[in-house]
């Protein structure tokens, strides 16, 4: 089933790509734009950054390339691209994780914030709880209940220490008094997988990534952790729905630079990501089927969204003592 859906999102994306960036490049590139991906090939960061870097090449006529640096919780990637020259040049597709977690999660980290110049919000990704029908519950309420009335009988999976699969799992218990356990996986794919299986009670995925086990019964889609009812998923109720005002369960990505940036190659970029995401042949073909939700705006809203994030998830961290590894 994983597989199929894989095969799936990365034809999507193909002819996603074909559709709107059929336009060649120019001949001759004068330099090369370096769009760095902490993760490996395949994944959320992986494909917007071929995204990006093809309409670069494709507008700007020149050489634009995608390198992936996975590994560490994205640390390899951002040491990478904070020791770059900030000529606009290199540049980091980054998870909320790299700046809103790590300097939680780890007491030594070489990086900060203050080493990169924020550019633009990509997109937001809304995610699907899910649970394995043996569970016996059909609402985030009947989980709530459930899990109160058994503490510590329920496994969730996570993509690994401090993602945000794992964080939201733990402001949901904080803010439910509620007692579940984490099981770590290196990615959303086996972690899902685990899930279908039964090994594991429950977990948030990617609500696109939701749909099709759902449909085929072998899972239970409870809830998107969306602000609002999500368009392509009317009948699914968020968990802020379910007592929970508030609550959202997502992830995030930007485009991040090295520090001092001239604000004119800021800007640059920044005006040509959010025509690249306003652009309705880039809304039909790739966010669309994805279930992307487009966050492009200012490098000033990019900076202040960060600000908040860090903020809240700082708190959750600490609170439920989460070291990383």
């Amino acid at each position: 089933m994983l597989h199929s859906m894989a095969r799936r999102n990365c034809l999507l994306i193909a002819l996603g790509l074909a559709a709107v960036l059929a336009a060649p490049a120019q001949s001759e590139p004068s330099k090369v734009v370096t769009v760095v991906g902490p993760a490996p090939p395949g994944g959320v960061t992986d494909t917007l950054g071929r995204m990006l870097a093809q309409r670069f090449a494709q507008d700007w006529g020149e050489q634009a390339i995608v390198e992936n640096k996975g590994g560490a919780n994205n640390i390899i990637a951002a040491e990478y691209v904070a020791k770059s020259a900030p000529d606009g040049r290199t540049l980091l597709v980054a998870p909320e994780v790299t700046f809103v977690a790590n300097p939680s999660l780890y007491a030594k980290l070489s990086y900060g914030i203050k080493d990169f110049t924020p550019i633009v919000g990509l997109v937001i990704i809304n995610h699907g709880l899910i649970v394995h029908p043996s569970v016996g519950v059909r609402s985030v309420g009947e989980l709530i209940a459930y899990a109160r009335q058994h503490p510590g009988a329920l496994n969730y999976g996570t993509y690994g220490i401090g993602s945000t699969a794992h964080l939201n799992m733990e402001l949901l218990q904080s803010l439910t008094g509620t007692r579940l356990v984490p099981i770590h996986y290196k990615g959303a794919a086996p972690m899902q997988s685990d899930v279908i299986a039964g090994h594991i009670e429950l977990g948030y995925v990617s609500a696109a990534n939701a749909v099709q086990p759902a449909a085929a019964g072998l899972v239970r889609f409870l809830a998107v952790g969306a602000a609002q009812r999500m368009p392509q998923l009317p009948d699914v109720p968020t968990v802020a729905e379910s007592g929970l005002p508030g609550y959202r369960a997502v992830s995030w990505f930007g485009l991040f630079g090295p520090a001092s940036m001239p604000r004119a190659a800021v800007d640059k970029i920044n005006t040509e990501v959010r025509g690249f995401f306003a652009d309705p042949n880039v809304r039909k073909n790739l966010l669309e089927p994805q279930m992307f939700e487009p966050i492009a705006g200012t490098p000033e809203e990019l900076g202040d969204f960060l600000g908040a994030e860090a903020q809240k998830w700082s708190k959750v961290i600490r609170d439920a003592d989460i070291k990383g590894e």
